[in-house]
């Protein structure tokens, strides 16, 4: 998760974006538009979201990995406990 403002303004923006792309092919289907406009459409969005995927991910491997905060003393995940989970959160989006 984005913590700084900048970040989260910045992941905000992207989901703003996505959700104007998803609005615009629920009209396009709604209008009867062409399949080569839809798939157009489609190739967008899932740019959008891989783009908001990558700064997500970006954002918690700096946050997990280069935390100075005494983070296992937390009672937080072990560095290999959060790579685990995270290639799962991976490996079922990339299904």
């Amino acid at each position: 998760m984005p913590h700084s403002a900048e970040d989260k303004k910045r992941v905000i923006t992207r989901l703003r974006r996505i959700k104007g792309q998803t609005e615009a092919l629920e009209r396009a289907v709604d209008a009867g538009s062409s399949c080569n406009d839809l798939l157009q459409q489609l190739a967008a969005l899932r740019g959008a979201t891989n783009g908001l995927m990558a700064e997500v991910l970006d954002s918690h491997l700096r946050e997990t990995f280069l935390r100075q905060d005494g983070a296992a003393q937390k009672g937080l995940l072990t560095p290999d406990e959060e790579i685990d989970q995270l290639m799962k959160i991976i490996r079922s989006y990339l299904k």
